[in-house]
């Protein structure tokens, strides 16, 4: 994301309410990482999608804005056995998800009813779950039951879904009634061209 990059979308997300919706969102999960009592952020994707720039943005979101609770723990379905230990967390972790943590269900696609289960189990014991999904906003969808709060970007097409993420973790990284998120973004450009992002993903 760079600053031609975001001067376009400034342009193009005036008057959709993009902008105000995913700001919303992300007041929400960082809310939740922040509140007295709060346990771990859980990132999980779906088994054909791995939200690893999710993960990237929002760990240098963490050690940018002060808020450590922001870096999440990466929950994957399939962990290789020599993956680092960063990197080597499964599913189960899901049923060691108790109040106090908050779940982050990223699925542009189908999340599957495997995963469903193991996210309801989470909430019923006392997780906040929060979903980013590919289904038509005001559309139930597979997740729209279960979390607490929902991003519906109403497709799984890659660029949007991406862009989706990119407003998400710049708006969880600044505190409520700040600027705006694009004005965010912009800082953030600036900060990755000066210098190397800091996440280990």
């Amino acid at each position: 994301m760079d600053a031609v990059r975001v001067s376009a979308l400034r342009q193009r997300l005036a008057g959709t309410g993009w902008l105000e919706a995913a700001g919303g969102f992300a007041a929400t999960l960082r809310r939740s990482v922040e509140r007295r009592g709060a346990g771990e952020l859980l990132l999980v994707g779906t088994e054909v999608y791995e939200p690893w720039h999710l993960a990237a943005h929002l760990a240098d979101e963490a050690a940018w804005s002060a808020v450590p609770r922001l870096a999440p723990t990466l929950l994957r379905h399939r962990p290789p056995a020599a993956a680092p230990a960063h990197l080597a967390h499964g599913l189960p972790r899901l049923g060691e998800a108790r109040r106090g943590a908050t779940v982050l269900v990223v699925a542009p696609g189908a999340a599957g009813a495997p995963l469903l289960e193991r996210v309801q189990d989470a909430r019923r014991h006392g997780a906040t779950v929060l979903a980013l999904d590919g289904a038509a906003p005001g559309a139930p969808g597979e997740l729209g039951g279960i979390a607490h709060e929902r991003l519906a970007v109403g497709t799984a097409d890659e660029e949007p879904f991406d862009l989706a993420q990119h407003l998400v973790s710049a708006a969880a990284g600044q505190p409520a009634g700040r600027r705006s998120v694009l004005d965010r973004l912009a800082e953030l450009a600036g900060r990755l061209t000066a210098a190397p992002a800091l996440s280990r993903w």
